[in-house]
């Protein structure tokens, strides 16, 4: 993933020094753009259409869950993947409904911010176990009869991919674990997301904790 383009946006500049330095010695894609401000890491991400926006939530004026929100409504191919202090209590349902692809702690970015890139670079979602809990417990209770008929338009194969994919697994973990090719999930994955009505991979790990599907894990 070393030609990832990636775009900073936190109002911390020595904050964002360090990450820079960090995604660098890591080979993670390149540092195109930093942002202080939601309304800049707009701006920046219409000019410089990168892969990847870390987004950080708390900052002057517009925040990063608003700049979010603009972004995914402007269409742009860019995943946004949040990096806050605020644990995933506070924020994570409102980030996720907003149409990022991914929720981290600045805490574990250390550990976990390069695998997390990655991760959403590829068009999958990241969500750290807790947080993907924390979902299940929001949304399980919300299932709609439309949701229940929408869940049952699929077959069991599309139902295994959804679930799957709802947890984070890779096309390519998926087909490991299916015994089919990643060409075939992302043959299925479109093909669900086509008969949902869906439009974003983290539009499909919503749809799976409001139907029940991660119920077991």
């Amino acid at each position: 993933m070393a030609d990832t383009r990636i775009l900073l946006v936190d109002d911390h500049a020595m904050f964002r020094a360090g990450i820079r330095a960090l995604l660098e010695s890591e080979g993670c894609g390149q540092v195109v753009g930093e942002a202080a401000t939601g309304e800049e890491g707009v701006e920046q991400a219409l000019a410089l259409k990168p892969d990847v926006i870390v987004m950080d939530l708390s900052m002057p004026g517009s925040n990063g869950l608003e700049a979010t929100r603009r972004i995914q409504a402007l269409g742009l191919d860019a995943r946004v993947l949040v990096l806050t202090v605020h644990a995933e209590e506070e924020y994570l349902v409102p980030v996720v409904e907003a149409g990022a692809s991914g929720y981290l702690t600045k805490t574990s970015a250390d550990r976990d911010l390069v695998e997390a890139i990655r991760v959403v670079a590829r068009g999958e979602v990241y969500l750290p176990p807790r947080a993907t809990r924390l979902l299940l417990q929001k949304y399980t209770s919300a299932e709609s009869d439309d949701e229940g008929a929408g869940l049952r338009d699929l077959s069991s194969r599309e139902q295994e991919v959804l679930a799957l994919t709802a947890e984070g697994y890779s096309s390519r973990e998926i087909g490991e674990k299916l015994f089919i090719s990643p060409k075939t999930v992302d043959t299925y994955r479109a093909r669900i997301m086509a008969k949902l009505g869906l439009n974003h991979r983290s539009e499909l790990v919503r749809f799976a904790l409001r139907v029940g599907l991660l119920t077991s894990m």
